[in-house]
Protein backbone atom coordinates (compact mmCIF):
# COMPACT_ATOMS: atom_id res chain seq x y z
CA UNK A 1 0.00 0.00 0.00
CA UNK A 2 1.19 3.18 -0.93
CA UNK A 3 1.30 6.68 1.31
CA UNK A 4 -1.14 7.82 -1.15
CA UNK A 5 -3.94 4.61 -0.35
CA UNK A 6 -2.92 5.54 3.10
CA UNK A 7 -4.28 8.78 3.20
CA UNK A 8 -0.83 10.44 4.96
CA UNK A 9 0.10 14.05 3.38
CA UNK A 10 3.15 14.04 1.83
CA UNK A 11 4.99 16.67 3.29
CA UNK A 12 3.86 15.08 6.53
CA UNK A 13 6.12 11.95 5.77
CA UNK A 14 9.49 11.32 7.41
CA UNK A 15 12.28 12.65 5.24
CA UNK A 16 14.21 9.41 4.06
CA UNK A 17 17.56 11.53 2.31
CA UNK A 18 19.76 14.63 3.23
CA UNK A 19 17.86 17.93 1.67
CA UNK A 20 19.56 20.10 -1.04
CA UNK A 21 18.95 23.29 1.09
CA UNK A 22 21.40 21.50 3.89
CA UNK A 23 23.60 19.39 1.16
CA UNK A 24 24.66 23.46 -0.80
CA UNK A 25 26.01 24.01 2.84
CA UNK A 26 28.88 21.84 2.19
CA UNK A 27 29.32 22.29 -1.48
CA UNK A 28 31.46 24.96 -3.58
CA UNK A 29 28.86 26.85 -5.62
CA UNK A 30 29.92 27.43 -9.11
CA UNK A 31 29.67 31.24 -9.68
CA UNK A 32 30.29 34.24 -11.97
CA UNK A 33 31.59 37.40 -11.21
CA UNK A 34 29.00 40.19 -10.41
CA UNK A 35 27.43 41.10 -14.11
CA UNK A 36 26.01 44.49 -15.14
CA UNK A 37 23.11 45.22 -17.80
CA UNK A 38 24.29 48.42 -18.49
CA UNK A 39 27.09 47.56 -20.23
CA UNK A 40 26.74 48.38 -23.78
CA UNK A 41 29.17 47.47 -26.73
CA UNK A 42 30.25 51.41 -26.84
CA UNK A 43 31.47 51.57 -30.51
CA UNK A 44 32.41 55.23 -30.33
CA UNK A 45 35.37 54.75 -28.00
CA UNK A 46 36.22 51.77 -29.76
CA UNK A 47 36.10 53.67 -33.19
CA UNK A 48 37.54 57.00 -32.72
CA UNK A 49 41.58 57.81 -32.91
CA UNK A 50 43.09 59.04 -29.35
CA UNK A 51 45.29 62.13 -29.44
CA UNK A 52 47.29 62.94 -26.41
CA UNK A 53 45.93 66.40 -25.03
CA UNK A 54 49.33 67.41 -23.14
CA UNK A 55 48.57 69.82 -20.15
CA UNK A 56 45.21 69.03 -20.61
CA UNK A 57 44.17 71.32 -23.44
CA UNK A 58 44.05 70.74 -27.37
CA UNK A 59 44.52 73.84 -29.66
CA UNK A 60 42.55 73.26 -33.43
CA UNK A 61 44.19 75.47 -35.57
CA UNK A 62 42.38 76.61 -38.76
CA UNK A 63 42.21 78.70 -41.76
CA UNK A 64 40.95 81.79 -41.12
CA UNK A 65 37.25 81.51 -41.98
CA UNK A 66 34.52 84.47 -42.51
CA UNK A 67 31.19 84.56 -39.90
CA UNK A 68 28.04 83.83 -42.63
CA UNK A 69 25.67 84.19 -40.99
CA UNK A 70 24.13 80.84 -41.08
CA UNK A 71 22.87 79.61 -37.76
CA UNK A 72 20.00 78.93 -36.36
CA UNK A 73 17.32 81.19 -35.14
CA UNK A 74 15.01 80.33 -31.55
CA UNK A 75 11.95 80.70 -30.55
CA UNK A 76 9.99 81.20 -27.59
CA UNK A 77 6.35 79.90 -27.01
CA UNK A 78 3.40 80.71 -24.66
CA UNK A 79 0.56 77.77 -25.48
CA UNK A 80 0.26 77.96 -29.35
CA UNK A 81 1.70 81.84 -30.04
CA UNK A 82 5.41 81.28 -30.98
CA UNK A 83 8.07 84.24 -30.63
CA UNK A 84 11.01 85.16 -32.16
CA UNK A 85 13.82 86.28 -29.47
CA UNK A 86 15.08 89.20 -30.41
CA UNK A 87 18.67 88.66 -29.99
CA UNK A 88 18.17 85.15 -32.02
CA UNK A 89 17.41 87.73 -35.28
CA UNK A 90 21.19 88.44 -35.60
CA UNK A 91 21.63 85.04 -37.13
CA UNK A 92 20.33 86.34 -40.24
CA UNK A 93 23.38 87.54 -42.41
CA UNK A 94 21.66 90.94 -43.08
CA UNK A 95 21.61 91.40 -39.23
CA UNK A 96 24.58 89.78 -37.74
CA UNK A 97 26.79 93.49 -37.35
CA UNK A 98 23.16 95.02 -35.87
CA UNK A 99 23.08 94.97 -31.95
CA UNK A 100 20.53 97.49 -31.56
CA UNK A 101 18.44 95.70 -28.75
CA UNK A 102 15.57 98.13 -29.25
CA UNK A 103 15.44 97.95 -32.69
CA UNK A 104 15.60 94.32 -32.99
CA UNK A 105 12.62 93.75 -30.38
CA UNK A 106 10.37 95.98 -31.91
CA UNK A 107 11.58 94.22 -35.04
CA UNK A 108 10.60 91.00 -33.36
CA UNK A 109 7.13 92.13 -32.74
CA UNK A 110 6.24 93.15 -36.52
CA UNK A 111 6.95 88.76 -37.13
CA UNK A 112 3.17 87.85 -38.04
CA UNK A 113 2.55 83.63 -37.17
CA UNK A 114 1.24 81.70 -40.18
CA UNK A 115 0.04 77.70 -39.70
CA UNK A 116 0.19 75.82 -42.57
CA UNK A 117 -0.65 71.80 -43.44
CA UNK A 118 1.18 69.47 -45.65
CA UNK A 119 1.38 70.55 -48.98
CA UNK A 120 0.61 74.32 -48.42
CA UNK A 121 2.84 76.01 -50.75
CA UNK A 122 4.45 79.33 -48.77
CA UNK A 123 6.23 81.03 -51.38
CA UNK A 124 5.80 80.58 -55.35
CA UNK A 125 8.66 80.43 -57.99
CA UNK A 126 8.32 84.29 -59.64
CA UNK A 127 6.55 85.81 -57.29
CA UNK A 128 8.25 88.97 -55.73
CA UNK A 129 10.16 88.17 -52.38
CA UNK A 130 8.51 90.60 -50.04
CA UNK A 131 8.60 88.96 -46.95
CA UNK A 132 11.31 87.12 -44.85
CA UNK A 133 10.51 83.99 -43.29
CA UNK A 134 11.45 82.45 -39.94
CA UNK A 135 10.64 78.53 -39.37
CA UNK A 136 9.64 77.81 -36.32
CA UNK A 137 8.32 74.38 -36.61
CA UNK A 138 7.78 72.04 -39.39
CA UNK A 139 9.48 70.77 -42.13
CA UNK A 140 9.54 72.30 -46.25
CA UNK A 141 11.13 71.46 -49.06
CA UNK A 142 12.74 73.70 -51.39
CA UNK A 143 11.74 72.73 -54.81
CA UNK A 144 12.97 74.27 -58.49
CA UNK A 145 12.41 73.45 -62.01
CA UNK A 146 15.07 70.77 -63.67
CA UNK A 147 16.15 70.79 -66.76
CA UNK A 148 13.59 68.55 -68.09
CA UNK A 149 10.76 70.82 -67.07
CA UNK A 150 9.84 68.31 -63.62
CA UNK A 151 9.86 69.69 -60.18
CA UNK A 152 13.17 69.01 -58.18
CA UNK A 153 14.01 68.99 -54.67
CA UNK A 154 16.81 71.43 -53.99
CA UNK A 155 16.95 70.67 -50.35
CA UNK A 156 14.88 70.52 -46.94
CA UNK A 157 14.32 73.42 -44.53
CA UNK A 158 13.36 72.38 -40.72
CA UNK A 159 13.42 74.01 -37.19
CA UNK A 160 14.94 77.63 -36.98
CA UNK A 161 15.62 77.99 -40.66
CA UNK A 162 14.66 80.94 -42.93
CA UNK A 163 14.40 82.22 -46.29
CA UNK A 164 14.07 85.19 -48.06
CA UNK A 165 16.04 87.08 -46.00
CA UNK A 166 16.46 89.47 -48.93
CA UNK A 167 13.29 91.21 -48.37
CA UNK A 168 15.21 93.39 -45.48
CA UNK A 169 16.82 95.17 -48.08
CA UNK A 170 14.20 95.22 -50.82
CA UNK A 171 10.81 93.70 -52.16
CA UNK A 172 12.17 94.04 -56.22
CA UNK A 173 13.40 90.40 -56.40
CA UNK A 174 11.74 87.35 -57.03
CA UNK A 175 11.21 84.02 -55.47
CA UNK A 176 13.99 81.47 -57.43
CA UNK A 177 12.30 78.51 -56.12
CA UNK A 178 8.98 77.31 -54.55
CA UNK A 179 8.84 76.42 -50.68
CA UNK A 180 6.19 73.69 -50.24
CA UNK A 181 5.17 72.34 -46.73
CA UNK A 182 6.08 68.39 -46.27
CA UNK A 183 4.28 68.71 -42.31
CA UNK A 184 2.32 70.87 -40.46
CA UNK A 185 4.52 73.60 -38.99
CA UNK A 186 4.47 77.24 -37.94
CA UNK A 187 6.33 80.28 -39.74
CA UNK A 188 6.89 83.95 -38.63
CA UNK A 189 6.72 86.27 -41.52
CA UNK A 190 7.73 90.41 -41.63
CA UNK A 191 6.70 92.11 -44.34
CA UNK A 192 8.94 94.37 -46.49
CA UNK A 193 6.18 97.05 -45.91
CA UNK A 194 5.77 96.68 -42.79
CA UNK A 195 9.69 97.46 -41.91
CA UNK A 196 9.04 100.32 -43.95
CA UNK A 197 6.29 101.51 -41.50
CA UNK A 198 8.34 100.91 -37.94
CA UNK A 199 8.97 104.16 -36.66
CA UNK A 200 11.66 103.08 -34.37
CA UNK A 201 13.57 101.76 -37.73
CA UNK A 202 15.87 104.14 -38.81
CA UNK A 203 18.96 102.97 -37.24
CA UNK A 204 18.02 99.73 -38.95
CA UNK A 205 17.57 100.98 -42.39
CA UNK A 206 20.49 102.96 -42.22
CA UNK A 207 22.41 99.62 -41.34
CA UNK A 208 20.98 97.94 -44.33
CA UNK A 209 22.03 100.93 -46.08
CA UNK A 210 25.31 100.62 -45.50
CA UNK A 211 25.93 97.31 -46.25
CA UNK A 212 27.33 96.66 -49.70
CA UNK A 213 26.12 92.83 -51.22
CA UNK A 214 28.15 93.54 -54.43
CA UNK A 215 31.72 92.68 -52.74
CA UNK A 216 33.47 90.84 -50.05
CA UNK A 217 36.18 89.32 -48.77
CA UNK A 218 37.50 86.59 -50.93
CA UNK A 219 36.61 83.46 -49.88
CA UNK A 220 36.12 79.91 -51.14
CA UNK A 221 32.81 77.81 -51.10
CA UNK A 222 33.97 77.08 -47.43
CA UNK A 223 33.92 80.37 -46.34
CA UNK A 224 38.09 80.16 -45.84
CA UNK A 225 39.92 83.14 -47.10
CA UNK A 226 41.16 82.30 -50.67
CA UNK A 227 44.39 81.80 -51.41
CA UNK A 228 45.52 83.33 -54.52
CA UNK A 229 46.58 81.14 -57.58
CA UNK A 230 47.03 81.96 -60.90
CA UNK A 231 46.51 79.26 -63.86
CA UNK A 232 46.41 79.10 -67.44
CA UNK A 233 48.20 81.82 -68.55
CA UNK A 234 50.78 82.05 -70.84
CA UNK A 235 54.14 84.11 -71.10
CA UNK A 236 55.53 86.02 -68.55
CA UNK A 237 52.68 86.83 -66.79
CA UNK A 238 52.06 88.85 -63.25
CA UNK A 239 51.79 86.88 -60.78
CA UNK A 240 50.59 87.78 -57.49
CA UNK A 241 51.94 87.07 -53.93
CA UNK A 242 49.52 85.45 -51.49
CA UNK A 243 49.51 83.78 -48.14
CA UNK A 244 47.63 81.76 -45.93
CA UNK A 245 45.91 83.20 -43.06
CA UNK A 246 44.96 81.83 -39.75
CA UNK A 247 42.65 81.94 -37.01
CA UNK A 248 43.31 84.43 -34.37
CA UNK A 249 41.24 82.98 -32.00
CA UNK A 250 41.38 78.99 -32.66
CA UNK A 251 39.43 76.94 -30.16
CA UNK A 252 40.60 74.86 -27.39
CA UNK A 253 39.15 71.85 -26.05
CA UNK A 254 39.89 71.45 -22.35
CA UNK A 255 39.26 67.76 -20.94
CA UNK A 256 35.93 67.08 -19.48
CA UNK A 257 36.45 64.46 -16.07
CA UNK A 258 34.03 61.68 -15.06
CA UNK A 259 34.67 60.71 -11.21
CA UNK A 260 33.31 58.83 -8.24
CA UNK A 261 34.41 57.58 -5.18
CA UNK A 262 34.43 54.15 -4.89
CA UNK A 263 33.79 52.99 -1.08
CA UNK A 264 34.58 49.39 0.49
CA UNK A 265 34.24 48.32 3.76
CA UNK A 266 37.50 46.71 5.21
CA UNK A 267 35.71 43.72 6.50
CA UNK A 268 34.47 42.51 3.28
CA UNK A 269 37.83 42.78 1.97
CA UNK A 270 39.70 40.99 4.70
CA UNK A 271 36.46 38.33 5.26
CA UNK A 272 35.19 37.41 1.18
CA UNK A 273 38.03 37.88 -0.84
CA UNK A 274 38.26 34.65 -1.89
CA UNK A 275 37.42 33.17 -5.01
CA UNK A 276 36.60 36.57 -6.24
CA UNK A 277 38.64 39.97 -5.19
CA UNK A 278 36.07 42.19 -3.90
CA UNK A 279 38.01 45.85 -4.50
CA UNK A 280 38.62 44.75 -8.12
CA UNK A 281 34.80 43.64 -9.27
CA UNK A 282 33.85 46.84 -7.49
CA UNK A 283 36.40 48.61 -9.46
CA UNK A 284 35.84 46.60 -12.52
CA UNK A 285 32.09 47.67 -12.60
CA UNK A 286 32.54 51.02 -11.62
CA UNK A 287 35.32 51.52 -14.83
CA UNK A 288 32.18 50.04 -17.07
CA UNK A 289 29.56 52.94 -15.37
CA UNK A 290 32.31 55.88 -15.93
CA UNK A 291 33.27 54.61 -19.84
CA UNK A 292 29.19 54.51 -20.42
CA UNK A 293 29.17 58.48 -19.31
CA UNK A 294 32.08 59.22 -20.96
CA UNK A 295 30.53 57.80 -24.40
CA UNK A 296 27.39 59.49 -23.38
CA UNK A 297 29.49 63.20 -22.81
CA UNK A 298 31.10 62.74 -26.34
CA UNK A 299 28.01 62.66 -28.07
CA UNK A 300 25.56 64.69 -25.53
CA UNK A 301 27.90 67.28 -23.79
CA UNK A 302 26.49 70.77 -24.73
CA UNK A 303 29.97 72.57 -24.57
CA UNK A 304 32.02 69.14 -26.76
CA UNK A 305 29.76 66.71 -27.89
CA UNK A 306 29.38 65.87 -31.27
CA UNK A 307 25.50 66.64 -31.74
CA UNK A 308 26.05 70.11 -30.88
CA UNK A 309 29.31 70.56 -32.64
CA UNK A 310 28.23 69.63 -35.72
CA UNK A 311 28.13 72.53 -38.34
CA UNK A 312 24.89 73.90 -39.44
CA UNK A 313 25.85 73.40 -42.91
CA UNK A 314 26.64 69.90 -42.13
CA UNK A 315 23.01 69.36 -40.77
CA UNK A 316 20.83 67.85 -43.51
CA UNK A 317 16.91 66.92 -42.77
CA UNK A 318 15.39 63.73 -43.76
CA UNK A 319 13.31 64.33 -47.26
CA UNK A 320 10.15 61.94 -46.10
CA UNK A 321 11.06 61.14 -42.71
CA UNK A 322 12.56 57.55 -41.80
CA UNK A 323 15.75 57.07 -43.16
CA UNK A 324 15.93 56.34 -46.62
CA UNK A 325 19.28 54.89 -48.69
CA UNK A 326 18.38 58.97 -50.41
CA UNK A 327 18.98 60.28 -47.46
CA UNK A 328 21.90 57.86 -46.32
CA UNK A 329 23.16 58.88 -50.08
CA UNK A 330 23.30 62.68 -49.33
CA UNK A 331 24.87 62.18 -46.13
CA UNK A 332 27.63 60.23 -47.16
CA UNK A 333 28.36 62.63 -49.86
CA UNK A 334 28.58 65.43 -48.07
CA UNK A 335 32.50 64.21 -47.00
CA UNK A 336 35.51 62.68 -48.04
CA UNK A 337 36.60 59.35 -46.34
CA UNK A 338 33.29 58.47 -44.08
CA UNK A 339 34.59 56.21 -41.63
CA UNK A 340 31.82 55.17 -39.80
CA UNK A 341 28.39 56.17 -39.42
CA UNK A 342 26.17 56.20 -35.83
CA UNK A 343 22.94 55.51 -35.00
CA UNK A 344 20.49 54.65 -32.39
CA UNK A 345 19.54 50.94 -33.13
CA UNK A 346 16.05 51.69 -33.82
CA UNK A 347 17.01 54.32 -36.26
CA UNK A 348 18.88 51.16 -37.76
CA UNK A 349 16.26 49.43 -37.73
CA UNK A 350 13.63 51.79 -39.46
CA UNK A 351 16.58 52.01 -42.22
CA UNK A 352 16.23 48.61 -42.97
CA UNK A 353 12.77 48.72 -43.12
CA UNK A 354 12.90 51.35 -45.80
CA UNK A 355 15.49 49.53 -48.15
CA UNK A 356 12.98 46.18 -47.54
CA UNK A 357 10.18 48.75 -48.37
CA UNK A 358 11.97 49.39 -51.44
CA UNK A 359 13.81 45.87 -52.29
CA UNK A 360 17.23 46.97 -51.19
CA UNK A 361 19.78 44.89 -49.45
CA UNK A 362 21.89 46.87 -47.38
CA UNK A 363 25.54 45.82 -47.34
CA UNK A 364 26.81 43.60 -43.72
CA UNK A 365 30.03 44.87 -42.73
CA UNK A 366 32.54 43.35 -40.77
CA UNK A 367 33.95 45.80 -38.04
CA UNK A 368 36.18 44.02 -35.28
CA UNK A 369 35.04 40.66 -35.80
CA UNK A 370 31.49 41.21 -35.35
CA UNK A 371 29.18 41.83 -38.27
CA UNK A 372 26.81 44.63 -38.92
CA UNK A 373 24.60 46.60 -41.19
CA UNK A 374 26.37 48.68 -43.22
CA UNK A 375 25.27 51.82 -46.73
CA UNK A 376 27.75 52.19 -49.50
CA UNK A 377 30.68 50.20 -47.29
CA UNK A 378 30.08 51.99 -44.28
CA UNK A 379 29.46 50.34 -41.69
CA UNK A 380 26.44 51.72 -39.09
CA UNK A 381 27.52 51.11 -35.81
CA UNK A 382 24.34 51.41 -32.99
CA UNK A 383 24.42 53.37 -30.13
CA UNK A 384 22.20 54.07 -27.29
CA UNK A 385 23.23 57.04 -26.21
CA UNK A 386 21.54 59.27 -29.21
CA UNK A 387 18.72 60.44 -27.78
CA UNK A 388 15.10 59.13 -29.05
CA UNK A 389 12.41 62.41 -28.82
CA UNK A 390 9.07 61.45 -27.30
CA UNK A 391 7.63 61.10 -31.07
CA UNK A 392 10.00 59.10 -31.74
CA UNK A 393 12.94 61.40 -33.85
CA UNK A 394 16.49 61.11 -33.42
CA UNK A 395 19.11 61.71 -35.85
CA UNK A 396 22.37 59.59 -37.13
CA UNK A 397 25.89 61.01 -37.83
CA UNK A 398 27.80 60.23 -40.40
CA UNK A 399 31.93 60.90 -39.45
CA UNK A 400 35.84 60.90 -40.60
CA UNK A 401 38.17 60.13 -38.01
CA UNK A 402 41.44 60.56 -37.58
CA UNK A 403 43.82 63.62 -37.60
CA UNK A 404 45.55 62.74 -40.33
CA UNK A 405 42.76 63.24 -42.26
CA UNK A 406 41.62 66.11 -40.77
CA UNK A 407 38.60 64.42 -39.30
CA UNK A 408 37.02 63.92 -35.94
CA UNK A 409 39.60 62.67 -33.04
CA UNK A 410 38.62 61.78 -29.33
CA UNK A 411 41.18 63.82 -26.62
CA UNK A 412 42.84 61.96 -23.66
CA UNK A 413 45.57 62.36 -21.54
CA UNK A 414 47.72 58.98 -20.60
CA UNK A 415 50.74 58.80 -18.15
CA UNK A 416 48.86 60.41 -15.37
CA UNK A 417 49.06 59.09 -11.92
CA UNK A 418 48.21 56.11 -10.49
CA UNK A 419 47.09 55.23 -14.15
CA UNK A 420 44.60 51.77 -14.37
CA UNK A 421 44.09 52.36 -17.86
CA UNK A 422 44.53 54.85 -20.48
CA UNK A 423 43.07 58.75 -19.55
CA UNK A 424 41.61 56.86 -16.28
CA UNK A 425 43.42 56.48 -12.56
CA UNK A 426 42.51 55.15 -9.70
CA UNK A 427 44.02 56.95 -6.66
CA UNK A 428 43.90 55.74 -2.49
CA UNK A 429 41.94 58.17 -0.78
CA UNK A 430 42.57 56.40 3.10
CA UNK A 431 40.41 54.54 5.47
CA UNK A 432 38.16 56.62 7.47
CA UNK A 433 36.77 56.43 11.11
CA UNK A 434 33.87 53.46 9.52
CA UNK A 435 36.91 51.25 8.45
CA UNK A 436 35.46 52.07 5.04
CA UNK A 437 38.38 52.59 2.53
CA UNK A 438 37.93 54.78 -0.36
CA UNK A 439 39.37 55.28 -3.61
CA UNK A 440 38.87 57.95 -6.53
CA UNK A 441 38.47 57.02 -9.59
CA UNK A 442 38.98 59.12 -12.67
CA UNK A 443 38.60 59.64 -16.79
CA UNK A 444 39.17 62.84 -18.49
CA UNK A 445 38.30 62.95 -22.03
CA UNK A 446 37.13 65.13 -24.83
CA UNK A 447 36.72 65.21 -28.84
CA UNK A 448 37.23 67.82 -31.25
CA UNK A 449 35.91 68.26 -35.06
CA UNK A 450 39.05 69.43 -36.58
CA UNK A 451 37.09 70.37 -39.69
CA UNK A 452 33.28 71.35 -40.15
CA UNK A 453 33.00 68.63 -43.01
CA UNK A 454 34.10 65.75 -41.29
CA UNK A 455 30.83 65.53 -38.92
CA UNK A 456 27.52 65.52 -40.44
CA UNK A 457 24.23 64.47 -39.32
CA UNK A 458 20.94 63.53 -40.60
CA UNK A 459 17.87 65.00 -38.44
CA UNK A 460 14.67 64.69 -37.70
CA UNK A 461 15.18 60.70 -38.67
CA UNK A 462 11.88 59.18 -37.54
CA UNK A 463 11.78 55.62 -36.01
CA UNK A 464 8.30 55.21 -35.81
CA UNK A 465 7.65 54.28 -39.51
Amino acid sequence: MTVADSGVDENERPQLSLGTAAARNLATTTKTPPQMQGITSRWLLRMLPWVQATGGTYRVNRRLTYTLGDGRVTFTNTGSDVRVIPQELRELPLLRDFDDESVLGALADRFVQQNFEPGDVLVEAGQPVDQVFLLAHGKVNKLGRGEYGDDTVLGVLANGEYFGESALLSADGTWAHTIKAVTSGTVLALRHQSLQEMNAAEPLRQHLAGIDTSTGKPQNEHGEAEIGIHSGHSGEALLGGTYVDYELSPREYELSVAQTVLRVHSRVTDLYNQPMNQTEQQLRLTIEALRERQEHDLLNNPDFGLLHNADLSQRIHTRTGPPTPDDLDELLSSRRKTRLVLAHPRAIAAFRRECNRRGVLPDVVEVEGTRVTGWRGVPMLPSDKIPVSEVGTTSILAMRTGAEDHGVVGLRQTGIPDEHEPGLNVRFMGMDEHAVVSYLVSTYYSAAVLVPDALGVLEHVETTR
